[in-house]
């Protein structure tokens, strides 16, 4: 259970945060920028749903539910993976999560043409944030592949994270008519 009842502290004045641990890390360290680009990714996903509550009801109930993983994803990555015992159970993303991704993908691809040249971000609204957001979470998930490279995570957390960005993609592509509007790359068209 969380509860908030102060939100400033001061104890991030020196440069440091608390993990789940409750050990402290460095603002700067790649853990902390791996869970705040989850974040920023999130923010990302708010600002999609602003344009998708009522016009793609299916495309905002996939992004409601990712928004609440993505929280699960921070959490995962806020507590590190150490074998101690921490008094309580961490939450971590798991493979179920990771499926449920990939059936929405599923879902929507299912109603796309085949692609027969790269998509530039771009089309509608929604469809432009969505590229967006695609970015953002491949950022996280270099961030996330770096820190996996020098110390132990989960690792359904960077694969939930790779079929994330897969799902902004595919879910741009659902929101610009189903591809009819995506803009698409011409290569050398301005040579």
């Amino acid at each position: 259970m969380v509860v908030l009842n102060k939100i400033y502290t001061k104890t991030g004045d020196d440069g440091t945060t608390a993990l789940g641990s409750g050990e402290r890390r460095r603002k700067s360290d790649l853990r902390i920028e791996a869970y705040g680009t989850v974040d920023e990714t999130n923010s990302v996903v708010g600002l999609i749903r602003l344009q998708t509550g009522q016009s793609a009801p299916e495309v905002d109930q996939s992004l409601g539910r990712i928004q609440n993983d993505l929280f699960d994803l921070g959490a995962d990555l806020a507590t590190p993976e150490t074998g101690e015992d921490l008094g309580y159970e961490p939450l971590r993303i798991t493979d179920a999560q990771v499926t449920a991704i990939e059936q929405a993908i599923d879902v929507l691809n299912a109603e796309l043409k085949p692609l027969r040249s790269f998509v530039l971000p771009g089309g509608s609204p929604a469809a432009a944030y969505l590229h967006l957001a695609r970015t953002v979470s491949r950022r996280a998930e270099r961030l996330m592949v770096e820190l996996a490279a020098r110390e132990q995570i989960n690792p359904a957390a960077v694969r939930y994270m790779n079929r994330l960005s897969d799902y902004f993609f595919v879910a741009s592509r659902y929101l610009n008519e189903k591809g009819e509007q995506d803009v698409l790359w011409v290569p050398g068209q301005n040579r």
